[in-house]
């Protein structure tokens, strides 16, 4: 026989048990803001239970009045959790309605006048409709499918909507399933709702770790300072545009861009300065490049940008456009403004390039030379087989090619 004091004292005991978890997991990760939402729900709800138990040794509906409230607080708050994962807003208003109305329903129909299947569907209510409104960025998140702890989260949701569903389903037919009226039935209903909890949190904490694991996965593929891509990211995307271009035939091109006198501003202004500079370039050039470009540091002053889909002329007309936005940014700088200079080399890939990105960077870097050769603060396009005319890549391009 189930005995459903001790069913609640399990309860609070685990949810005491998965709030310092959570408490633990914000301590680690501070910018993680949906764990404080869990940590609070576990909390909150093992404090209710156990205010519940106290109806044990007193007389009085004050104790399951308090209970139910920390139930449906816990049941908001988790639901406020999951809106703080997605970068939600949190409508506290929205809860604090929801959750306030429920127990004054609930409050109205016990100590007003008793009215048993009123006070139930007032409680399940408050525990049922946060939840509701949560559980659609579980199953259809804004972005990208659904995680493996988001999908067994909704699936858990879905399985507690269903036993508060029957619950009050039965109360109003008629049967007394309440904490009051106790019996095997509610505590059956007990044992399920908190295993459910108990797996919700669980998925909870798979979705963190499945969010954690992709932080870690970016910061690898990202520059510290600029935020762009790093290196390693520059070669995954190169070796991908390879294989399909290799498949395809389509082209696709690079430009590899250098920052003049980048030493000579180290040494003269110092390490920060020069860094400022840096970010200041990475957010110049972001603007003259186009949805689906990457831009990346591959070290120092160095910096490439993968250009899909793209010909030798429209890299090079993209090439003009970041050296036109550095060159009027210079042309601006007052007093201890530091103007920034670039040279750029254009290349595209070719039949010849294959499969090896290091080929195409070496052919982009040629071309950069050239620039620097040919005075700085200027771009050049690396032409494998020169033209006879030295306008054949039109009137206004009035950069150099070279074999």
């Amino acid at each position: 026989m189930l005995n459903v004091p001790t069913l609640w004292t399990v309860f609070v005991v685990n949810f005491l048990a998965l709030g310092v978890i959570w408490a633990y997991v914000t301590r680690s990760y501070p910018k993680f803001a949906a764990a404080r939402f869990w940590m609070a729900s576990s909390f909150v709800g093992a404090t209710g239970a156990m205010t519940a138990l106290i109806r044990l040794f007193i007389d009085s509906s004050l104790p399951l009045l308090l209970g139910a409230g920390g139930v449906i607080a816990a049941s908001c708050l988790a639901a406020m959790g999951i809106q703080r994962f997605y970068d939600r807003p949190v409508s506290w208003r929205l809860m604090s309605a929801t959750g306030g109305l429920s127990l004054a329903g609930v409050a109205l129909f016990m100590v007003g006048f008793e009215h048993m299947q009123l006070r139930m569907l007032s409680y399940t209510l408050g525990q049922a409709l946060p939840l509701v409104l949560a559980l659609r960025l579980l199953l259809w998140p804004p972005k990208g499918r659904a995680s493996p702890g988001a999908r067994l989260s909704g699936i858990v949701i879905l399985a507690i909507l269903t036993i508060l569903g029957a619950r009050t389903i039965g109360n109003l037919l008629g049967f007394d399933l309440s904490a009051k009226a106790g019996g095997q039935v509610h505590a059956v209903m007990v044992l399920g709702l908190m295993f459910l909890s108990m797996t919700l949190n669980f998925g909870f904490l798979l979705m963190a770790m499945d969010r954690l694991r992709g932080e870690v996965a970016d910061l690898a593929l990202l520059d510290d300072l600029t935020g762009v891509a790093n290196r390693r990211h520059l070669l995954q995307r190169l070796s991908e545009e390879c294989a399909r271009s290799e498949r395809s035939g389509a082209p696709f091109s690079l430009l590899v861009i250098d920052l003049d006198g980048f030493k000579t501003i180290n040494d003269t202004h110092g390490h920060a300065a020069g860094d400022a500079c840096l970010q200041h370039f990475t957010l110049m050039a972001q603007t003259r490049l186009r949805p689906g470009d990457m831009l990346a540091r591959t070290g120092g002053d160095e910096f490439c940008v993968v250009l899909p889909s793209s010909s030798l002329r429209e890299a090079a007309g993209i090439a003009r456009r970041v050296l036109e936005v550095c060159r009027q940014d210079a042309e601006a700088c007052t007093g201890s403004d530091i103007p920034i200079a670039i040279s750029i080399g254009v290349a595209q890939w070719d039949a010849g390039i294959g499969a090896y990105p290091d080929r195409l960077m070496a052919n982009a870097d040629h071309a950069l030379y050239a620039a620097k050769k040919n005075g700085k603060n200027d771009f050049a396009v690396y032409d494998p087989v020169p033209s006879l005319s030295p306008d054949a890549l039109g009137p206004d391009f009035g950069q150099r090619t070279f074999a």
